[in-house]
């Protein structure tokens, strides 16, 4: 069964639009990613420094750093 001049034009026009919205998609996938990507970022950075500050104070206080030998017990698990 061969399509109409119609048929075929709305199809195409179907095709068209289809691809058009999932380019569009992509790029709010894309651009959500981002956002995560940029988020988790500033997390660990804001990880990194409160580590920083609590390791320091076990230092000062010459108390044992739990989150240190967590941290010995999980590469010992993982075998890192």
């Amino acid at each position: 069964m061969s399509l109409t001049p119609e048929q075929k034009q709305f199809y195409e026009n179907s095709l068209s639009m289809a691809r058009a919205d999932l380019e569009e998609i992509d790029r709010s996938i894309e651009e959500e990613l981002a956002k995560v990507r940029d988020r988790i970022a500033d997390l660990q950075e804001a990880k990194k420094a409160a580590r920083q500050m609590y390791d320091a104070a076990c230092l000062r206080l010459g108390v044992p750093n739990e989150l240190a030998a967590e941290e010995g017990e999980e590469d010992d698990e993982s075998g890192f």
